[in-house]
């Protein structure tokens, strides 16, 4: 078997593909029509599926030398609410919608590796089960695929990431928490309005709101280990109507990011307890709303190590990369099955998230090729 020909033989059909996702970008838990394409190009190749509700698709190729292992492979599909500004021929036509972060080129990928395992279905024994999972951007889609049974029977899972502005065909991973966990938070803080000349007769929202902006930094300088990483950024902070009023409520928006999970499950306790209690002091009150957007995501060392040997069968570029504060909710599978996630280096001058987003396609050749290389070396143990 010469994967890496036969990936380079689907190359134009993974290309297409891709760029006509890349045209018509849809929304998290709308990507109705990426859906119905994905649908149509495996009834084609005649491998089986089932439609995830509402948007998503399972799909399975099973190995004619009888039962095994399953493997699953992950690939997301939706894109950005960002106005697309390149120049390339195939730019989004969807007005306010881009795929910015390369989720079409990972869906595009997957679809690539089931058109050359199909082929190989007579060389391997087990399951490839192929995820294309929907709402990765918000945080939804994976638990949304797992309730569904995503991951029944499931031994080991690996999800790729394009990476644009890296080397074009280097793979990188590394084992533990690679991605940080991703919360939103939203504190209300409620005061008493009066008049700018007489600020005793009311409670300032914008001096509690304050106070509290700076007191939210002593949960990583006084509560948390120094050598623990943790992020606590106010994003937004609103507060007051005209400049001789004091402002009788006030609105602090942020994010908190951390690479240990029993960290994670106390900060909303930490947090509440310093915005009730600052509040306090200021004679307000404050209501802390806490998202958990995503866990944090803890790559198997063994199955990176097994996705990295992979790795250098396909391409001459592999290394071992450091982790990073992004969110990803491939984190969802690995609390269930040990897992490995993996970055694609695609060239590039921009970076994900940017409305000038651009990846070199001829990544997409090592991109298949890996999925198909770490999906049979699994299998063959």
């Amino acid at each position: 078997m010469d994967i890496k020909k036969m990936a380079h033989e689907v190359q134009d059909k993974v290309v297409a593909f891709r760029r006509d996702l890349h045209r018509n970008p849809e929304p998290s838990l709308h990507e109705f029509r990426t859906t119905k394409q994905i649908a149509a190009a495996l009834d084609e190749l005649g491998v089986e599926y089932r439609l995830l509700d509402p948007t998503g698709v399972i799909a399975e190729i099973h190995g004619t030398k009888g039962p095994g292992k399953t493997i699953a492979l992950r690939g997301d599909i939706d894109a950005l609410s960002i106005q697309e500004k390149t120049d390339l021929p195939f730019k989004s036509q969807v007005d306010g919608m881009m795929h910015a972060c390369g989720h079409d080129t990972h869906a595009s990928m997957l679809l690539g590796s089931v058109m050359v395992l199909n082929q190989l279905k007579d060389q391997f024994a087990g399951t490839v089960r192929f995820i294309f999972q929907p709402a990765e951007e918000v945080g939804k889609g994976a638990a949304l695929a797992i309730k569904q049974g995503c991951l029944e029977g499931v031994d080991g899972i690996y999800g790729v990431h394009i990476g644009a502005m890296k080397k074009c065909g280097l793979i990188t991973s590394s084992a533990g928490p690679h991605h940080a966990s991703t919360d939103r938070f939203v504190i209300k803080i409620k005061g008493k309005a009066c008049h700018g000349a007489g600020p005793h007769m009311g409670m300032d929202a914008t001096v509690c709101g304050a106070a509290l902006v700076m007191n939210l930094q002593t949960i990583v300088s006084r509560e948390v280990a120094p050598t623990e990483p943790l992020v606590v950024t106010v994003g937004s902070f609103h507060s007051g109507t005209r400049f001789n009023i004091v402002s009788g409520e006030a609105e602090l928006e942020g994010t908190v990011r951390s690479f240990n999970r029993e960290l994670h499950a106390a900060i909303p306790g930490i947090m509440t307890r310093i915005a009730e209690e600052t509040a306090k002091a200021y004679r307000c009150e404050a209501e802390v709303i806490y998202e958990v957007i995503t866990d944090v995501m803890i790559n198997d060392a063994d199955m990176v190590e097994k996705g990295l040997a992979s790795a250098r069968k396909v391409t001459d570029f592999v290394e071992y990369d450091q982790r990073g504060m992004g969110g990803e909710d491939f984190a969802e599978y690995t609390k269930y099955v040990p897992g490995a996630f993996f970055s694609l280096g695609a060239g590039g001058t921009y970076p994900g998230h940017s409305d000038h987003y651009f990846i070199e396609e001829e990544a997409f050749e090592t991109g298949v090729a890996f999925y198909v290389q770490a999906a049979l070396d699994f299998l063959a143990e």
